[in-house]
């Protein structure tokens, strides 16, 4: 059975990430997270005051890239984030670095230094990669390509209850509010906006479980190996 590389692509809270780390342990394949990727570069401009409110002092963040040094970890091959030597995978999931990773990763210049990096990690097969943009433009030539959907009202439920999960201060409007903002930007962002491609295998999880939603995964990737 030949190794491929596998694209995960679909709105926020959508269950992307759960299918795509399912893919990987299923099938022993390396995952990586590239949304985490961006969170990291949000979480260190919350720490070093690269942003005010919702503004994002961009130029300053620019001329700090260089400083920045995120890390890929493979653990039981699920990806942890470091950056600058600090394990961050759990930091960067909070409502606050929720709240402004899509004005982050529509900066052109973090998009370049984190696609780059991206592709040079997948350059060999066997991985399965999750964001918005990874069969558009991290991984064009991706022997698979899933898009992941499901409904508004189903993805807002799922993001409140896995911050009520961690404790995370929260209302039910304001994961709301999040969600529907994220959706604007990374849809109609400059530069690599979020797109279904027309190779991509196209899932409405909102009435499916987690293993069914990969069960019907699995049958794709059979019929591609």
């Amino acid at each position: 059975m030949r190794i491929i590389n596998i694209a995960v692509d679909g709105y926020s809270s959508s269950g992307k990430s759960t299918l795509a780390k399912s893919l990987a342990l299923k099938l022993g394949y390396k995952y990586i997270d590239t949304g985490a990727m961006y969170r990291a570069v949000t979480l260190f401009s919350i720490q070093n005051n690269l942003i005010e409110n919702d503004y994002v002092k961009v130029n300053s963040l620019i001329n700090t890239l260089e400083n920045i040094n995120i890390e890929v970890y493979f653990k039981s091959n699920l990806s942890e984030i470091i950056l600058n030597g600090k394990n961050i995978t759990k930091d960067i999931r909070s409502m606050e670095v929720s709240n402004h990773v899509s004005n982050i990763s529509k900066i052109k210049e973090v998009r370049y230094k984190l696609v780059k990096q991206q592709q040079l990690l997948s350059k060999d097969k066997g991985f399965v990669i999750d964001g918005r943009d990874i069969g558009s433009v991290v991984l064009p030539d991706a022997e698979l390509k899933f898009f992941i959907d499901a409904s508004l009202n189903e993805r807002i439920r799922r993001r409140f209850n896995e911050l009520k999960r961690k404790d995370e201060k929260t209302t039910f409007i304001k994961v709301e509010q999040n969600i529907k903002k994220r959706d604007i930007t990374d849809e109609y962002r400059e530069n690599s906006p979020l797109i279904r491609t027309t190779d991509s295998i196209y899932i409405d999880n909102t009435n499916l479980s987690k293993s069914d939603q990969l069960e019907l995964a699995l049958k794709f990737y059979k019929m591609i190996v």
